[in-house]
């Protein structure tokens, strides 16, 4: 008998076992069938979801926890266009991820026909490079490429869009190919020694430096070199939102996380700072607040591996192109300690003056729970959160002091991404707790991912802040819409213990006692047979601070609740 040819799909995921893939994430439908069923004997794991949005988020998070990139099937038309948020989301978080979508058989591409979408050009402005393949001789090398492409340089999503007979038509072709990319070229190889050498020149000279980290230091592993760096220079460092976990916040030059809702003390050392040095941030606008003013006086350098970075935002003293890890360790070649002994004493004096603080009396904080949490954990495990008031209250009160611990969305700011971020992260790292912390809001847009988590065994743990209110935009349009609240009331949110109950395997909680806080999330930390949830009735006005009104200078940071909201301005940009 002769051998059964192999088919596109069969070289397909022959390609991707070679690629080391683990886990796929996806949903199934006609056009991808001939991939699904190549799965059927394969060694990778295919993790059936319940909406590809979930599937995306659950690859995002995956990457995030353990470096490797995530892979995502689906199929085609509204599959493959349900994946989008979850694209953008990992694009704009500088996050790598393979998504391969089924597509209708050529002959009927661009005409319409059942379940087309032109996914490969509704895709483009939100991934690093989409693929759309022609002919069965290209899968090895596309496979070959979005890899490379996706992990390498700046990190980012790639897909593949897979038309019907080219994956179950027969494969001809190799294997093994070689890459084709003459035009890619990911920086960050080399590190120029002039412009490493104007920096340390500029640091020498500073008496009042600030490091800013972002989530580039995290992508180079460059987390040991800047603990050395901070350091040597004994310089104090602030991290973006993405970048908690590159500097332990347990240490003493640490100031946690800066901007619209950091710490009060970061934003003073940055408004007050004579230098400031970006590592691996790109100084987006919840950092900067209002360009003009952001750090006018200090001397500004800027270290990315992304050139197109440079000077979107702010115009800097100094450049820096290249691996954030590579560049700290030459720039460790050139520089000493400073004398930063007076600004570090006034920065400590900001710490006891303005500390992170909130009302432990009253009704059921989310702050309270968070802090009890902090000190519970220790610093061990994966922190995963959704968008709004508890991701603020989360990165203020949650310490990391791993690199890779904490999973956000930070450039999109995607509602529904937490839970399922947590899902992905608990496949990658199956012996470390994870938790999600959540909204009511957030959590009911992916929340069919209980079932993912269940049939799985995952002893995800899920904290929702349960205030019946899509908390963030209710706070602004109590600040600054003189409280007229329209479209943010969840009014008629389910017992989210009693459904979480409903699936085999699920066990749920309910908390609405500060007394019961630490007894809630001990009984959560020993149910390890399948996800967790805890429905915490919090109170429903609580409000984030610190706060700088988008758009507005550091120095107008709001410490606490104003008095009075008459005389804010209407900010100018988004919640």
């Amino acid at each position: 008998m002769t051998a059964k040819p192999m088919t596109g799909a069969e070289a397909l995921v022959k390609c991707l076992e070679n690629e080391g893939v683990e886990y796929i994430w996806g949903l199934s439908g006609g056009a991808a069938l001939p991939i699904f069923d190549a799965l059927f004997e394969s060694k990778i794991k295919l993790i059936l979801v319940r909406h590809e949005q979930g599937a995306t988020h659950m690859a995002d998070g995956y990457a995030r926890a353990t470096g490797r990139p995530g892979v995502v099937l689906v199929t085609s038309g509204p599959g493959a266009t349900n994946t989008i948020t979850g694209v953008m989301t990992a694009h704009m978080d500088s996050v790598p991820m393979v998504v391969l979508t089924g597509q209708t058989i050529s002959p009927m591409l661009g005409k319409d026909a059942f379940q087309e979408a032109d996914v490969f050009d509704i895709s483009m402005p939100v991934v690093k490079h989409s693929y759309l393949i022609k002919n069965t001789a290209d899968i090895p090398r596309i496979i070959r490429e979005a890899f490379h492409i996706t992990n390498s340089g700046r990190p980012g999503p790639v897909m593949i869009d897979i038309p019907k007979d080219f994956s179950a038509g027969e494969f001809e072709g190799e294997l093994h190919a070689d890459m084709d990319l003459p035009g890619y070229s990911p920086g960050g190889t080399d590190v120029h020694e002039d412009e490493v050498m104007a920096i340390a020149e500029a640091l020498s000279k500073s008496h009042r430096p600030v490091l800013l980290v972002g989530h580039g230091v995290l992508i180079s592993g460059g987390q040991d070199a800047l603990k050395k760096l901070a350091e040597t220079l004994n310089a104090p460092v602030t991290t973006t939102l993405l970048g908690k976990g590159a500097f332990p916040e347990s240490h003493s030059l640490a100031l946690g996380m800066l901007g619209m809702h950091g710490t009060a003390y970061s934003n003073k050392a940055v408004a007050e700072c004579d230098l400031i040095m970006s590592i691996g941030s790109r100084f987006d606008d919840r950092i900067i607040g209002k360009p003009s003013v952001f750090c006018k006086n200090a001397t500004r350098i800027h270290v990315d591996i992304e050139e197109s970075e440079f000077g979107r935002m702010i115009q800097c003293d100094h450049y820096c192109a290249g691996d954030a890890k590579q560049v700290i360790e030459e720039l460790l070649k050139h520089v000493g300690e400073l004398n930063t002994s007076s600004w570090l004493d006034r920065l400590d004096m900001y710490k006891r003056r303005f500390p992170l603080t909130y009302k432990k009396r009253g009704g059921l904080k989310v702050q309270h729970i968070l802090d009890t949490l902090n000190d519970m954990l220790k610093g061990e495990g994966v922190i995963a959160t959704d968008v709004g008031q508890h991701q603020m209250w989360s990165a203020q009160f949650m310490k990391c002091e791993k690199p890779n611990s904490w999973l956000s969305s930070g450039g999109a700011g995607t509602m529904g991404y937490g839970f399922p971020a947590a899902i992905g992260a608990q496949f990658g790292r199956p012996n470390e707790p994870v938790w999600a912390i959540v909204g009511d809001g957030g959590f009911q847009m992916t929340m069919a991912e209980l079932a993912t988590a269940a049939i799985n065994r995952l002893p995800v743990k899920v904290i929702i802040m349960n205030n019946s209110y899509l908390g963030m935009v209710r706070q602004w349009q109590t600040m600054f819409y003189d409280d007229r609240k329209c479209g943010v009331d969840l009014e008629g949110n389910p017992d989210f213990a009693r459904l979480t109950e409903c699936y085999e395997n699920a066990k749920g909680f309910t908390l609405k006692r500060v007394a019961d806080i630490r007894k809630i999330l001990e009984r959560a930390m020993e149910y390890n047979e399948g996800p967790c949830i805890i429905n915490a009735i919090v109170e429903k006005t609580e409000n984030v601070f610190p706060m700088i009104p988008s758009g507005a200078p550091l120095e107008t940071m709001m410490i606490k609740e104003p008095k009075s909201t008459a005389d804010l301005e209407k900010p100018t940009g988004s919640t």
